[in-house]
C-alpha cells in the first residue's frame, strides 16, 4: 500500500510509558482541593487513602493485602523489596527481556546475594519455569515483559505452600491482566501506564508473608531511608495508609485517582481487560493477515495484550545487518510520527529492532484499527525508499 490511508487515529498516543491518558481525561476535571496543602494534612491523607482503597477495588488485591504508595515509580518499588527481603535464603531470578534483566543486576552485581540462579530466556520467549524452585527459594520476576511483548499465561509453577517470597514486577500487567494473588507476595506497579496515570510514583502491594519476611529478617547492608519499611522490627503500618515515606506529588496523585474512577465506570478490573484484549485483537488479526510483520513473542499465549512488541520478517529486511534492520524499523516509526497518526512506537533500545504499539485499556481500540492500514503503508514507503538507496 503506497497511498495514503484516510481515516487516522483520534489520539495517536501509543507510548508504553508513560501511555495515553484515560478517553475523555481533561487537566481541569482533576479535584484540586488537595493541591498546595500538605500530604500530611487531614485532606492530603484522605486523599493518599482514596487512591489506595480505590487500587484495593479495582485490582482486587485481597483485603490481608497491605497496599502503599512510595517514591521512584515501580523501579523504587521493586528496589525496595529486593533491598528488604533478599537474603534470607536463596533466590530464583527470571528475566526475558531489559527490566528482569535489571533485576537480575541489582541481585546479583550490586547486593552480590551468594545463592541467586539467574534462569533467562531469550527476547521473544519465557524461561524454563519447570525449573524454578517456587516452594523454598524466593523468586523475583516480571508478569509482563514491557520491552518483549512476552508475559506470564498463569503462576503455576509456583506453590500456594511456599516457603520463600514471590517479588511480581507487575507494571504493565496490573489492570490489564488477571494477577493470581495466592501465587505472589509482592506486586509493584506505576501508575503511568495501564491507567495513564503520571510517573515518579509506584505501589507496593505485601502479602501476610511478605510482612512476616520484614518484620522477621534484617538484611546485612544498610537500608537508604527511603526503603526502609519497619521500625523497632515492626511494619510501618501508616505507610500503607496514606502515610508516604517522602512528599508525593498531590496532582499526580489527584490524576491517579480520576483514572481509578473512570477505571469503575467502565467495568473495573475486568472492564479494562477486556478494553486491552479488544485492542491486542485489531493487531493480532492485521498480523495474521501480513507476511512481512509478526509477534516478537513465539508462542500465542504468551502474548501481552498491554506492550504489544512486533518484527519485520520480510526475508529482504531480515537479510540486512543488525544496524540495518535497525534503521529500518526507525524509519517506519519516523514515517508514522511525521503524519502525526503514531508517537513513541519504536522498539526499546535493548529489544530486538521492530515496532512496540500500548494496547492497554485507555487505548481506544477504534485508534488502533484506524492505525493498521499505516503500518502497511509506511511499511511500503521505508522498503521503496531502501530500494531507491540500493540502486
Amino acid at each position: 500500500m503506497t497511498t495514503k490511508p484516510v481515516l487516522r487515529p483520534k489520539i495517536p498516543h501509543f507510548s508504553s510509558g508513560p501511555c495515553a491518558k484515560r478517553p475523555g481525561w481533561a487537566l481541569k476535571k482533576l479535584q484540586t482541593e488537595s493541591l498546595g496543602r500538605s500530604h500530611r494534612s487531614k485532606i492530603g491523607k484522605a486523599r493518599l487513602k482514596r487512591a489506595i482503597d480505590l487500587t484495593r477495588s479495582v485490582l482486587k488485591v485481597p483485603a490481608e493485602f497491605k497496599i502503599g504508595i512510595v517514591p521512584a515509580s515501580d523501579t523504587g518499588a521493586v528496589e525496595m523489596a529486593m533491598w528488604t527481603m533478599l537474603g534470607q535464603r536463596g533466590v530464583d531470578l527470571l528475566a526475558w527481556e531489559s527490566f528482569g534483566e535489571g533485576w537480575v543486576t541489582d541481585a546479583v552485581k550490586q547486593l552480590k546475594l551468594a545463592d541467586a540462579r539467574v534462569i533467562t530466556a531469550p527476547y521473544g520467549e519465557l524461561p524454563k519455569l519447570r525449573g524454578v524452585d517456587a516452594k523454598t527459594r524466593d523468586v523475583v520476576l516480571t508478569w509482563n515483559g514491557t520491552t518483549s511483548g512476552v508475559r506470564l499465561p498463569d503462576a503455576d509453577f509456583i506453590s500456594t505452600d511456599r516457603e520463600g517470597v514471590v517479588i511480581c514486577d507487575a507494571t504493565s500487567a496490573a489492570f490489564a491482566q488477571d494477577i493470581d494473588w495466592a501465587k505472589v507476595d509482592v506486586v509493584t506497579f506505576s501508575w503511568q501506564k495501564v491507567l495513564g496515570g503520571e510517573a515518579a510514583h509506584g505501589m507496593l502491594i505485601l502479602s501476610p508473608r511478605a510482612v512476616a519476611r520484614l518484620e522477621s529478617y534484617k538484611p546485612a547492608w544498610p537500608l537508604p531511608k527511603i526503603f526502609r519499611l519497619t521500625s523497632g522490627g515492626k511494619l510501618i503500618s501508616g505507610i500503607f495508609e496514606g502515610e508516604t515515606i517522602n512528599t508525593p506529588s498531590m496532582l499526580a496523585v489527584e490524576d491517579y485517582i480520576d483514572a481509578l474512577e473512570w477505571a469503575e465506570t467502565v467495568g473495573g478490573l475486568d472492564g479494562l481487560m477486556k478494553r486491552a484484549n479488544a485492542n491486542a485483537r485489531v493487531i493480532a488479526n492485521f498480523v495474521k493477515a501480513r507476511d512481512w510483520i509478526d509477534f516478537l513473542a513465539v508462542k500465542p499465549k504468551t502474548r501481552s495484550n498491554t506492550s504489544v512488541c512486533l518484527k519485520i520478517t520480510d526475508p529482504a529486511i531480515v537479510a540486512l545487518s543488525p544496524e540495518g534492520q535497525a534503521n529500518f524499523a526507525k524509519a517506519l516509526v519516523a514515517l508514522l510520527e511525521k503524519e502525526g497518526v503514531a508517537f513513541d512506537i519504536g522498539h526499546y533500545r535493548d529489544a530486538p529492532p521492530g515496532l512496540r504499539i500500548w494496547c492497554g485499556a485507555t487505548v481506544q481500540r477504534r485508534d488502533v484499527a484506524a492505525l493498521m492500514p499505516w503500518l502497511d503503508w509506511a511499511y511500503a514507503t521505508a522498503k521503496a525508499d531502501l530500494a531507491k538507496k540500493g540502486a
